[in-house]
């Protein structure tokens, strides 16, 4: 029990709810780029599946920072690729929704890119943090 609030658990329930809605935010991000990764283009540029990409590299990043874990990067990441490869695979009837084109390759792989990046990083800023303690009056 909480000494200071008299609830029991609310702690354990506030992070599996954040995990929760991190997990929910990847697999939205892979639904909404498997679908307009291909929408805007300059050139021979994907602008569209960069896009995707960059957003979800934030989100591993912010979510390892919000939680202060590798695990906040991770969640969002590893939804974002089930979703994003689920929705590559042909079905039955021929048709795939992310196409083997210069867009969809970047969507891809950039992406997946994107998400072993922002958990590379986020775990080297979480040992670098972790190993700082500011320093106190009477500390020795």
């Amino acid at each position: 029990m909480n000494v200071t609030t008299g609830k029991r658990g609310s702690g354990m329930l506030v992070t599996v709810g954040v995990y929760s809605v991190l997990v929910l935010l990847g697999v939205v991000q892979g639904l909404i780029g498997s679908f307009q990764y291909n929408s805007w283009t300059v050139g021979s540029v994907p602008v569209a599946a960069l896009v995707c990409c960059a957003g979800i590299l934030a989100t591993c990043l912010l979510g390892a920072w919000a939680m202060r874990s590798v695990s906040g990067a991770a969640l969002p990441g590893i939804a974002w690729l089930i979703t994003s490869f689920v929705l590559s695979m042909p079905v039955s009837n021929g048709s795939v929704i992310i196409t083997g084109t210069r867009p969809g390759e970047w969507y891809l792989y950039g992406g997946t890119v994107c998400v072993a990046a922002g958990v590379v990083l986020s775990m080297a800023g979480m040992a670098r943090w972790s190993g700082k303690r500011p320093r106190r009056a009477g500390d020795t």
